[in-house]
């Protein structure tokens, strides 16, 4: 094979239809467009528009509602904690955090806090200062020795950050 023996596959490269040309193109006169009227106009259509029939995004019910004061807790399970103390990104003497979670590369951003859940178990004694936990999660880690500390929300909660819940 040669640089010059080379070649697209045939109905690589198509040329664009040139439209509005004459009768004889097949694409003349109304371009592709049609009749008179909305739709040959550019701009303006009525999107969603079914004749006078009751549209669809009318017909179906609505539900629920998004709230814009909900927090996003970032997740995280106890196994990637101790597939981080294991592999030396976390020290177990230190306090277990947003921070240090992000710092180890367990979390790529902390959001609104960090929320403990209980897949997979713990074997070093460690405290974590989070903003959530889930009963398992506390469970499994008081049975190595450590603690959970449970903080407010950061952020649309009604409490500040520095108060601790019991």
């Amino acid at each position: 094979m040669k640089l010059n023996e080379i070649s697209d596959n045939p109905g690589a490269r198509t040329a664009r239809t040139r439209i509005g040309r004459g009768i004889g193109s097949g694409k003349g006169k109304t371009g592709g467009r049609g009749g008179k009227g909305q739709t040959a106009r550019t701009g303006v259509r009525i999107k969603g528009f079914e004749g006078g029939q009751m549209p669809l995004h009318r017909r179906l019910p609505k539900r629920g509602f998004n709230n814009i004061f909900r927090l996003e807790l970032s997740e995280v399970n106890l196994d990637r904690v101790q597939a981080a103390v294991d592999n030396g990104a976390l020290d177990a003497k230190d306090v277990v955090d947003a921070e240090a979670l992000v710092r180890a590369g367990v979390l790529r951003r902390a959001g609104h806090g960090v929320r403990l859940l209980g897949r997979g178990e713990i074997k070093n004694a460690l405290s974590f200062v989070v903003h959530g936990a889930s009963k398992p999660a506390v469970a499994a880690v008081e049975k190595a020795g450590g603690s959970v500390k449970i903080l407010a929300p950061r952020e649309g909660g009604e409490e500040s950050a520095g108060d601790a819940k019991g």
